[in-house]
């Protein structure tokens, strides 16, 4: 999502955007029109074009970066670029000068479509590891039954829960 109220920046950062690395762009004129969004949509990448035409745009940056999995970049005018960039980047926010052009914006952009794919690859062996950890809990708890209930030893229990598998 691009949320910017400007129509230049809007052309510059979708120029950016990797070709074919998201299904959809959505633009936001606003703040809150884009918070509204994150409410109904998840999105890999956040970019904003501060300041926004209801807010200045830092802290629904630092809001995005607490609340959601989405990466975050932020566009900030010279004046406020190295104050905004110290609050803001110890949470996980890319900040980029405006000055720079639609090849700079595009490299800043990869590297935070780089990151969120690490992210995705550990959240998927994250989840292989719970369901593996799922399955060894069951499996304990069906020898614990058959130890209890049917008399059965430890080994007999495993080798059993091997068969029936």
């Amino acid at each position: 999502m691009i949320v910017s109220g400007s129509e230049q920046f809007d052309m510059i950062a979708k120029k950016a955007l990797p070709p074919r690395s998201f299904k959809t762009i959505d633009f936001k004129k606003s703040a809150s029109a884009a918070k509204r969004q994150l409410l109904e949509k998840n999105y890999d990448i956040v970019m904003l074009n501060a300041p926004l035409p209801d807010e200045m745009g830092h802290e629904f940056a630092l809001d995005i970066a607490e609340r959601y999995e989405s990466a975050v970049l932020i566009a900030l005018p010279p004046e406020i670029y190295g104050d905004v960039s110290d609050h803001v980047s110890d949470h996980g926010i890319l900040t980029v000068p405006k000055s720079l052009d639609a090849a700079q914006l595009g490299r800043a952009v990869r590297f935070l479509c780089a990151i969120q794919g690490k992210i995705h690859r550990y959240e998927q062996k994250v989840v292989s590891v719970e369901e593996k950890m799922n399955e060894i809990r069951i499996v304990s708890k069906a020898k614990v039954l058959l130890v209890e209930k049917k008399h059965m030893t430890e080994e007999t229990a495993h080798q059993y829960i091997g068969r029936m598998a």
